[in-house]
């Protein structure tokens, strides 16, 4: 038995790594460097005493998902659980950013998440049983001025995986959508955000704590996590609000300070 993980050489994706490893559980990591990986696996196997298989694949790219399926069936692993992590975010007016950037996070963040989901589901529904854990965000559940593809993006995961909850659940599977607010793992970084208001009027969260609160929420096969009060407060209010009062706060505090 083994568990996938994507996007692990780093960040949250190493955080799942440790907690899944100090329970004992096999290890398959997927990320684009092999060498990083290849320190990720050094440590756990040295601290934890596990096995990790790696596999470097850039998952923004087609076919890259069926490569990592079939490097787990050609070494004989048993994927009991799928964690998605693996995804990055871009800011700045949809018009004026990169349009292959574009392209290259909903294939991450949407098709490849979907494509993996595909694959190993079946495998999961024979033995009747599995876990599955999507990253999403708050971002999920409003739209982004100035992130809109990200946003998107992570409305896609939520809605699919909310969805896959109910359908997969007779088949002992669990689905869960795992939804934090800012995290401090290079996201901002990668996203271009040094310039907005985003990491600096909102609290930003360890990848620790949100690693341990989404295990936790996997384990007990919950369907939505969204970690931390004040994202499920601002997330509980923003249903009441007009979708236009909404949209407009969400601009104001992303913009460019």
């Amino acid at each position: 038995m083994c568990v996938l993980i994507t996007g692990a050489s780093g960040g949250l994706g190493l955080e799942f790594a440790k907690l899944f490893a100090k329970d004992k559980n096999n290890l398959m990591l997927v990320a684009r460097s092999a060498d990083k990986l290849e320190e990720v696996k050094e440590q756990l196997e040295k601290d934890y005493g596990v096995t990790v298989h790696t596999f470097a694949a850039d998952l923004s790219k087609e076919s890259s998902a069926d490569e990592v399926y079939a490097y787990a069936a050609r070494e004989g692993l048993n994927v009991t659980a799928l964690v998605n992590n693996a995804g990055f975010g871009d800011f700045g007016e949809f018009a004026s950013c990169d349009p292959d950037k574009q392209r290259d996070m909903v294939n991450l963040n949407v098709l490849a998440l979907m494509r993996l989901t595909r694959l190993f589901v079946p495998d999961m529904k024979s033995r009747k049983s599995g876990a599955i854990l999507n990253l999403a965000s708050v971002a999920a559940f409003q739209p982004g001025p100035l992130m809109s593809v990200y946003y998107a993006s992570k409305a896609f995961v939520l809605s699919f995986s909310e969805a896959l909850h109910v359908e997969l659940k007779p088949y002992g599977i669990t689905v869960t959508a795992l939804c934090p607010g800012p995290v401090k793992t290079g996201f901002e970084k990668a996203a271009n955000l040094k310039n907005s208001g985003l990491f600096k009027n909102l609290k930003v969260a360890s990848p620790q704590k949100v690693a341990q609160y989404g295990y936790k929420k996997l384990k007990k096969g919950k369907a939505v996590a969204i970690q931390g009060a004040r994202n499920k407060f601002l997330i509980f209010i923003s249903r009441f609000a007009p979708r236009s009062l909404v949209r407009r706060i969400v601009y104001k505090i992303q913009k460019v300070r």
